[in-house]
């Protein structure tokens, strides 16, 4: 069985991936992290050096490598992974999806102490960043509620939150 995390970034995927994973015996897989190791070069890299079409087209690729896995596995999404291509129908076709929800306010509290680990936020600044993840949110909501399962993660601990996704398979 493949379990797929998606959400926002900051919704905790890579976290509670990496804990579930452990529970379940699985491996685990970070899409941004698998892609980077197959291009041996960063994110930020592809999308200056190559552009976002053309990562837009290697993350469906290598979303496609790891949900064609012979084994089981967890998977953790881009944030942005869902809203492109046919990416969530594949993802329901060949996983059980769950959707990290988390609120604004969880997130901006979460992303507004990452600026240095997210080059995308320290661009933004914290004075737009509440703003910027709304409309973000908006914008990918509609993707993201596609998921089997939505969970809502606020002010919940991470083993909280892997038990309730074992729970609801």
């Amino acid at each position: 069985m493949k379990v797929v995390l998606l959400g926002y970034m900051a919704s905790g995927k890579s976290v509670v991936g990496i804990e579930l994973a452990k529970k379940m015996n699985y491996p685990f897989f970070d899409l941004d992290s698998f892609i980077e190791e197959k291009e041996n070069m960063s994110i930020s890299k592809i999308f200056e050096s190559r552009g976002e079409v053309y990562f837009r087209k290697i993350e469906t690729k290598y979303l496609k490598e790891l949900l064609n896995l012979e084994d089981n596995c967890v998977i953790s999404l881009g944030g942005g992974t869902p809203c492109y291509g046919n990416n969530m129908s594949l993802v329901n076709e060949k996983s059980v999806s769950f959707f990290l929800n988390a609120s604004i306010n969880t997130i901006f509290e979460r992303l507004k102490k990452e600026t240095s680990d997210r080059p995308l936020v320290a661009t933004i600044g914290e004075e737009n960043l509440k703003e910027f993840i709304a409309k973000h949110l908006f914008e990918r909501n509609s993707f993201y509620s596609m998921a089997q399962y939505t969970v809502h993660t606020d002010e919940k601990e991470i083993d909280e939150i892997v038990n309730e996704l074992i729970s609801l398979f």
